[in-house]
């Protein structure tokens, strides 16, 4: 007989994904609870919880910035749930005794004027509302919400450029600025490294890489997605080169975004030249360009290229991008039958963007939910034969659920999935570190492996794993302990994303048919 559901609405009471996310696993290890969701009230949300099992009225009369608090188990009670869900709550707040939750941006700006950036993580259609009041009161900005329109990005940008102001978004995700983690960054030293990015599992890649060197950001300017793009006109990335540009503590710049618009490049570039700094670019999946070192410009082969290039012009030791090991390819590829295929399931859309690009040029066609070769492009809804990489990040596998750099569990769910393939032999995973993201993804990942591995076993089956893992040993995660639980796992660890897409591609050479 199925636990009894119940469901309960709270009024107007919106709260980000990670909190909602750790409030929907609290409960749900709670005694006696058979399954628990805590989203907001959005249609998607609620079609969701609809197909799990909840219903009724007051379920279907919820708003998208309504809490929803759905949970089935025996002896739930709504008093129960609220109490329990006040208490997380209360747990999840800095108590200092003199810390105030203001209810409004206009009463945070009255309490604490001194404080110079304002994070909006509010819904997309109230956000672009928000920045605006932030900007006018002279504040910088940074977006993490998605869904703000086009000309509402635009408008924000240009608003802010003209009173010398940030305006990072919206959906920016990753932001170091004057040393401070913001979203979904890493525990990086400080130093003498500038960077720009439209890519918020780039910026992590390029500052973790740094840091592992040895070196130091000055700041890490995120721009939005869409930055780079002939609509926007890389207002952002142009303003931030600027100010590194004049910034007295960064002696090299680095830019770093997926393909942008050939007329928006050309802009990055003379920027650049312009600001007179020795300076790196990545463009993620495209051929890096020549001719530029005269103008001060280097464009590197990867996002860990970016960040050893960046290193040594800013005065450190030359690091030579290192071979992938012949030997290693000829024992993983032994392993493995002659038609085995791959899956890269991936929680960053750049470091995805940047594994399927280095599987390409090694020859190695891909399917997948980043191609931009229709003939290859999957949206990842059902499982397809093949190469297959995934940005599970993507909002297709997010709606309604929190991203895999939250909740991990995601990807293992895929795993499963793609497992009925009997071809499916090696794996490719990022594994991605940080401020925000979840608390252990190496060992949620050892978990999803150790079922792979049984439903391989069935067929005589073999697996071949294979990850990097972007951060550092200062994160909260520690990286170093990251890396011990996955090798310990059985998965061969590469110090990049880079190379692990290069190792994946040598091995899958090697058994081609």
């Amino acid at each position: 007989m199925p636990a009894p559901a119940l469901v309960t609405i709270r009024r107007d009471s919106y709260y980000d994904s990670v909190l909602l996310m750790r409030l929907s696993q609290a409960l749900k290890r709670r005694a006696g609870v058979a399954d628990a969701e805590v989203v907001m009230g959005t249609p998607n949300n609620r079609e969701l919880l609809v197909a799990a099992g909840f219903g009724g009225d007051e379920l279907a009369a919820a708003g998208p910035n309504d809490l929803v608090i759905a949970v089935k188990g025996e002896s739930i009670t709504a008093a129960v749930v609220e109490a329990e869900l006040h208490a997380l709550l209360e747990a999840g707040r800095t108590t200092t005794g003199e810390e105030t939750r203001p209810a409004t941006l206009a009463a945070a700006l009255r309490e604490r004027p001194e404080l110079n950036l304002v994070l909006i993580s509010v819904p997309g259609e109230h956000a672009a509302r928000e920045a605006r009041h932030a900007l006018a009161a002279g504040k910088h900005v940074m977006i993490f919400s998605d869904n703000v329109s086009l000309e509402d990005e635009v408008a924000l940008k240009r608003d802010a450029v003209t009173r010398g102001l940030l305006m990072m978004g919206p959906d920016c995700g990753t932001a170091i600025i004057n040393g401070k983690p913001l979203a979904f960054a890493n525990a990086v030293r400080r130093g003498p490294i500038g960077v720009v990015g439209a890519a918020g599992t780039g910026i992590q890649e390029v500052t973790s890489c740094v840091h592992r060197l040895g070196g130091g950001v000055s700041q890490a300017i995120g721009t939005g997605g869409r930055d780079l793009s002939d609509a926007v006109g890389g207002i952002m990335t142009l303003f931030g080169i600027e100010a590194l540009a004049a910034d007295p503590e960064t002696k090299v710049i680095v830019v770093i975004s997926k393909p942008p618009s050939p007329s928006v490049a050309e802009k990055v570039v003379t920027a650049l030249a312009a600001g007179g700094k020795p300076s790196v670019v990545h463009f993620v999946g495209a051929k890096p360009q020549s001719g530029h070192e005269s103008r001060g410009i280097v464009f590197a082969d990867s996002l860990a290229g970016a960040a050893r290039d960046a290193f040594r012009l800013a005065g450190g030791a030359r690091k030579r991008t290192p071979a992938v090991s012949e030997a290693l390819v000829t024992d993983l590829a032994g392993r493995l039958g002659r038609r085995a295929k791959l899956r890269g399931l991936f929680c960053g859309g750049t470091t995805g963007h940047e594994a399927l690009a280095l599987l390409a040029r090694a020859g190695i066609r891909v399917r997948s939910n980043l191609q931009k070769q229709a003939s290859l492009w999957i949206d990842g809804t059902v499982p397809v034969s093949g190469h297959v990489l995934l940005d599970l990040g993507d909002d297709v596998f997010t709606r309604g659920r929190p991203h895999p750099m939250i909740e991990p569990v995601l990807r293992n769910e895929r795993l499963e999935l793609e497992m009925a393939d009997a071809t499916v032999g090696v794996l490719l995973f990022d594994v991605v570190l940080g401020y925000g993201a979840h608390p252990d993804p190496a060992g949620v990942l050892r978990d999803g492996l150790e079922r792979a591995r049984a439903l391989a076993s069935r067929r005589s089956r073999k697996l071949v794993a294979i990850a990097s893992v972007t951060g550092t040993q200062d994160d909260p995660q520690d990286s170093a302990e990251q890396t011990r639980k996955l090798a310990a796992a059985g998965v061969v660890v590469m110090p990049d994303n880079a190379q692990a897409a290069q190792l994946a591609a040598a091995v899958l050479a090697r058994i081609a048919p």
